[in-house]
């Protein structure tokens, strides 16, 4: 029909052949999801992203040839625009995750989730959202952010303190509609910040900026 939405177009990424099958048929029942490619590796990751691209890839951590933090970087990078990764993991705090998502993930799934929080998360990150959760991502770049340098901290000099404001709460999970509540602004102004903000740290989305904050020591877990 003229003028239908296109379905999200997914790669699933995982060396286990039954989770990869798994996954590639749970995601294919939804009608506004399509499974459009698998792979069993990093370098297949890469090489089917540039054959299909894809809107969304579900990129397994570690997996052989070219682990799945590698392949992230290396499709965000090398492609555009570049496809959203979500990373999957067995272990919510798993050291190789934040640096996923430092490589340019927009967020994690546990790989025992259910299919109503995949069905989700896929449309959640193919309309250009975080995959943010306020305890678990929170927790898991606190733990590691804490024996990392502060790198981005001259490029939080660049926001103004509105800016800083509206970064401190994206920190912590805020949405939008939260922030400008919170803020008493609208939430056309809110993402407006958001939007320069994104753009002042050099962000891809709000992960990134998240991720930004905690490295500069803007933000800490409770």
């Amino acid at each position: 029909m003229t003028g239908e939405t296109p379905p999200i177009r997914v790669v699933v990424a995982d060396d286990q052949a039954v989770v990869r099958d798994g996954f590639a048929a749970l995601l294919d029942t939804p009608d506004d999801i399509t499974v459009v490619g698998t792979a069993r590796d990093g370098e297949d990751a890469i090489e089917v992203a540039h054959l299909h691209r894809p809107d969304v890839i579900l990129m397994d951590v570690r997996m052989p040839v070219i682990d799945g933090i590698e392949a992230t970087r290396r499709i965000v990078t090398g492609l555009a625009p570049a496809p959203r990764v979500i990373v999957l993991t067995t272990f919510d705090l798993d050291e190789y995750v934040y640096d996923a998502l430092s490589a340019g993930a927009s967020g994690f799934l546990l790989k025992d989730v259910t299919a109503a929080t995949l069905f989700e998360a896929v449309r959640v990150v193919a309309a250009g959202d975080a995959l943010l959760t306020p305890n678990v991502t929170r927790r898991l770049i606190d733990e590691f952010v804490r024996t990392r340098p502060h790198v981005r901290a001259d490029r939080l000099g660049e926001l103004t303190p509105r800016e800083l404001d509206v970064l401190r709460l994206m920190a912590v999970g805020r949405s939008n509609a939260e922030i400008a509540a919170e803020l008493y602004v609208g939430t056309e102004t809110v993402k407006t910040h958001v939007s320069r903000v994104l753009a002042k740290l050099g962000a891809r989305d709000r992960t990134q900026a998240v991720i930004a904050a905690y490295e500069a020591g803007l933000a800490r877990a409770d």
